[in-house]
């Protein structure tokens, strides 16, 4: 009798054991079946998304009158930016990349689909590309205000940035940069985040452009990477990156750090190797330092215009970006709080990382009459 149960608990314990792996064999089957058909999908979605992007090479050369110099807008390290008007009265900004780029032809289309997706009133919005023959074009709408430096560093426009706009001005570009890291679909690094990058509407509304050096990440909490190129501009290129290779959102923020003082001041941060002057951020630290925070506010604006505890607010805010340590810079999301929100205590920021100083380490030296070496270039671009 003892025999025969402990047959049958065997039995039905072998029994129990077989159903369950047959029903994880049967899940895993399903969710490999319906993993296909998800790719199936997104691999049908990409290419009607593509298809729907793409732009015929004689529309654009009929809008920009075959990239006529009237019709040019500017240049800059991927190639020259063309302003052409469609049959339908629709303005464009066209962007021609040089043809010596490396990118292949599937790379490239899967980019424009990704940055297709981004949309934030704060970005600038990518329409469609075109690659026929040699070409290769970027349509992207058209922004009337050309970039912020053709405004922050001409002393005869400059004065149009009163310190109501500024203030608009530093947090939409915050709030664009936020949409990036956290709130797209894909967490976005840009990596070169300056004044010439930050295109205004007809309204001073900003516009974050230029995502050629930008780096995607999916959504598995990925957030920094390594390069041994390293590309950026001088002036706004965190140290850990311009050194070490090493992006990150942190990296960013840094970027954004240099670009609140800079609208602040009104100033450009680096001026030249040759320069005699020290640099803003070395300037600002040292007048924050010496309580003389108010002096770095830009001349240009009206004592009464501006509030002075919501400018010292600001540079504090853009010296905690500046942090030389990474980990203690803030994230954009505390960025964006602090900005809006006056009764936020801010804590002491530390030391920056003066660009002068740590750049004689870097291994890759750039030449004072260079322009381009390494991917890193000089932040006195032309406007866009």
């Amino acid at each position: 009798m003892i025999i025969i149960v402990g047959t049958l608990g065997s039995a039905a314990f072998c029994s129990l054991v077989v159903g369950c792996f047959f029903r994880k064999r049967l899940r895993t089957v399903k969710e490999r079946y319906h993993s296909k058909r998800q790719k199936k999908k997104v691999a049908n979605d990409m290419k009607k998304t593509v298809e729907s992007l793409q732009f015929r090479l004689e529309t654009i050369e009929t809008a920009t009158n075959k990239f006529s110099d009237d019709n040019k807008l500017g240049e800059g390290g991927f190639g020259a930016v063309f302003k052409g008007t469609l049959g339908n009265g629709h303005e464009i900004a066209v962007k021609r990349l040089s043809k010596s780029s490396t990118q292949g032809v599937q790379e490239f289309q899967n980019e424009v689909v990704l940055v297709a997706k981004l949309q934030h009133r704060n970005l600038v919005r990518l329409l469609g590309f075109c690659l026929e023959g040699e070409e290769t074009l970027l349509v992207y709408e058209y922004v009337p205000n050309k970039s912020l430096d053709n405004f922050l560093f001409e002393p005869n426009k400059r004065e149009q940035l009163d310190w109501s706009k500024r203030c608009m001005i530093i947090g939409g570009i915050a709030r664009g940069i936020l949409y990036l890291h956290e709130d797209s679909r894909l967490r976005v690094i840009h990596r070169d985040l300056k004044a010439s990058n930050i295109l205004l509407d007809e309204e001073m509304n900003p516009k974050i452009s230029d995502f050629g050096m930008a780096k995607m990440f999916g959504v598995d909490g990925q957030t920094q990477g390594n390069t041994e190129r390293v590309v950026g501009t001088l002036g706004y290129m965190a140290p850990e990156y311009a050194i070490e290779g090493i992006y990150s959102v942190k990296s960013d923020v840094f970027s954004f750090g240099i670009l609140l003082l800079e609208i602040t001041t009104g100033r450009k941060n680096f001026l030249g190797f040759n320069c005699r002057f020290p640099t803003l951020l070395a300037h600002a630290w040292q007048s924050w330092n010496e309580g003389k925070g108010l002096d770095l506010i830009d001349p240009i604006l009206s004592k009464d215009s501006c509030k002075p505890d919501q400018v010292l607010r600001y540079i504090h805010i853009g010296l905690l970006c500046v942090q030389e340590d990474a980990n203690r810079r803030p994230t954009m999301s505390s960025v964006v709080l602090m900005l809006k929100t006056e009764t936020i205590g801010l804590p002491k920021p530390e030391r920056p990382a003066f660009f002068t100083g740590r750049s004689a380490n870097m291994q890759h030296p750039i030449a004072a009459n260079s322009r381009t070496i390494n991917g890193l270039t000089i932040s006195d671009d032309l406007p866009r």
